[in-house]
């Protein structure tokens, strides 16, 4: 469920004249039965409100004074969020006559007219706190306490994330509380300027705006109005404008050649999740992410990655998680995605984080031929995304949860395939330098441009920090057959394949020198370097080399060697 939370203001929304219907009731009741985790946020003081409405049980957490005061119905735990309200403001406004005045833990509250009086007593005592209105209240509070900011401590008790929260109100104390809310709803009787600030206005106003609102939360998944395009993620640009993916519910595939780039575009997807504050676990067989600094990375090149290490990491909302499995045996990571993905998806259930679950070389841990996919895979993944050179490597079972597919630098024979089988004619055909192309196969309700059988082409967007790709790949990793190095000679009499940089050093080594002199004089060391370990500088050494024929190869080596190892540590 996106929409973990709902977070509801009481008068005027929940309630009218203080008191609340029992179909309103029974529309919460409704919510919580789905897994919802509903938190009632309002001004009033919990005295008045325990009187007022006596169902409080049905709330995860109870915000009052209007940020002043947290509650927790189950345990009757109380906590003040900010200092006492000032005794000297309170006798000061007594004196001036100011009737009914009413004094809360953190809230000194009286009605409209008496702001002004309350202005002046906080002027002439030296006070910093502010005045907050609702709809003919008025409410004294310490600076920086509202709505928002009670929310803020209820989520964090409950270790969960605004952006599953959908906040819904009526007055001018719920700007801050649903400015905070992935999605903000305002009652038919809302105020003027927050019905123009909201995503969403109900046809109901009241409780019967909050029954509107829990009907659409549990109906359609793909109502437009429940994703608001202002929290949509930019991964590129095209002559229509801006191109961006939904940041809920939608599986992406990312494919192409290798060194096409599509490291580049699942970096600034990772850092478009890290701005927006989506919390994301990404699989890296190969620590290709190493260098990526908005998250934790768990497991290394000797040790593999804890599970119950992972699943701690992700108990913070505000903390992404990359699980390296370059220590774990490329046999055993299937088996090892299959332990950590059913405890991703307990925590999905009761938290709605991680909200993306990205797998880079997707077909490391999902392979086609792979039995286990048929029990692990479930129907309705959501918000995943699965990077792979080849998408016929990737299981099927994963693929049919697609909705988004996406190529970047060549539409591969085995994307056209997979399009095909969804009824859209693409041709493999390269793209520019830096473009993609994208497909919507289910295209949303929400989506401002259905896709064609062309797809929308697209200028990838740079990320902020240039994507550096995790040396140890190239060290002591199994490059793609295709990528590898193989030392064949004049004829083709050899065929030596050298999957990583170590190898290429010690294959280079014991070659003869006819084999030697024909790759250094057709330029192949400088090309690999450049074109598959990504290494402009050592490319450049290496054709320094090459450019030297005559050079007796052991120097020649030897400077090659001395390159390596002064950039890699072996």
């Amino acid at each position: 469920m996106r929409y973990l939370v709902l977070a509801t203001d009481y008068d005027g929304t929940l309630a009218h004249d203080g008191v609340t219907d029992e179909s309103t009731v029974a529309a919460v009741e409704r919510f919580r039965a789905a897994g919802g985790r509903p938190i009632l946020v309002t001004g009033r003081e919990l005295p008045d409100l325990q009187r007022t409405f006596p169902r409080l049980e049905l709330f995860e957490r109870v915000v009052v004074e209007n940020g002043g005061l947290l509650y927790d119905p189950a345990t009757r735990r109380e906590r003040v969020l900010g200092p006492a309200s000032d005794a000297r403001l309170v006798d000061a406004m007594q004196a001036r006559g100011v009737s009914p005045l009413s004094v809360g833990r953190t809230i000194i509250a009286t009605v409209e007219p008496h702001q002004q009086v309350a202005l002046e007593c906080i002027r002439t005592l030296g006070l910093e706190l502010q005045v907050i209105f609702n709809k003919g209240a008025v409410m004294v509070l310490p600076s920086g306490v509202n709505k928002a900011t009670g929310l803020c401590a209820a989520l964090e008790e409950l270790s969960l994330s605004s952006h599953n929260v959908v906040g819904i109100g009526d007055a001018e104390n719920d700007h801050a509380l649903l400015d905070m809310c992935e999605l903000s709803v305002a009652t038919a009787n809302a105020i003027p300027s927050l019905k123009a600030r909201a995503d969403l206005v109900t046809a109901g106003a009241r409780g019967f705006a909050v029954q509107e609102l829990i009907d659409r939360l549990l109906g359609d998944p793909d109502d437009s109005a429940l994703s608001p395009m202002r929290h949509w993620l930019t991964i590129g640009g095209s002559e229509a404008g801006p191109v961006a993916l939904e940041p809920h519910g939608r599986n992406l595939l990312v494919s192409g050649p290798s060194g096409a780039g599509k490291s580049t575009l699942t970096n600034t997807l990772l850092e478009q999740l890290a701005d927006h504050r989506y919390q994301f676990c990404l699989v890296d067989p190969e620590g290709d992410y190493e260098a990526f600094t908005r998250a934790i990375r768990i497991g290394t090149a000797h040790s593999g990655a804890p599970i119950e290490e992972v699943v701690g990491a992700l108990q913070r909302p505000d903390q992404n998680v990359i699980v390296s499995l370059t220590g774990v045996p490329k046999a055993e990571r299937p088996e090892y995605f299959a332990s950590l993905l059913p405890r991703i998806q307990e925590l999905r259930v009761r938290t709605g984080r991680p909200h993306w679950l990205v797998i880079d070389e997707a077909h490391h841990v999902l392979p086609a031929d792979w039995r286990g996919a048929a029990t692990l895979i479930p129907h309705g993944w959501s918000s995943l995304a699965m990077v792979t050179l080849e998408p016929t490597r990737v299981s099927p079972l994963a693929l049919r949860e697609l909705d988004i597919a996406v190529a970047i630098g060549q539409v591969l024979p085995e994307l056209t395939d997979l399009l095909a089988g969804c009824g859209i004619a693409a041709s493999p055909d390269p793209l520019a330098p830096g473009a993609g192309r994208m497909w919507r196969l289910r295209a949303p309700a929400a989506a401002t441009t259905a896709a064609t059988t062309a797809g929308t082409t697209f200028e990838v967007r740079t990320p902020t920090d240039q994507h550096r790709r995790h040396r140890r790949k190239y060290i002591e990793g199994s490059l793609s057959p295709e990528t590898q190095f193989v030392f064949s000679g004049p004829g083709e009499r050899l065929h030596l394949s050298a999957q990583n940089l170590a190898e290429f050093l010690r294959l280079a080594e014991g070659v003869d020198d006819e084999t030697w002199g024909y790759h250094l004089g057709r330029g192949d060391f400088s090309q690999w370097f450049r074109d598959v370990i990504k290494d402009d500088e050592l490319a450049h050494v290496a054709a320094d080399i090459e450019s030297q024929p005559a050079r007796p190869r052991p120097t020649a080596f030897g400077a090659l060697r001395q390159a390596i190892e002064d950039r890699y540590t072996l």
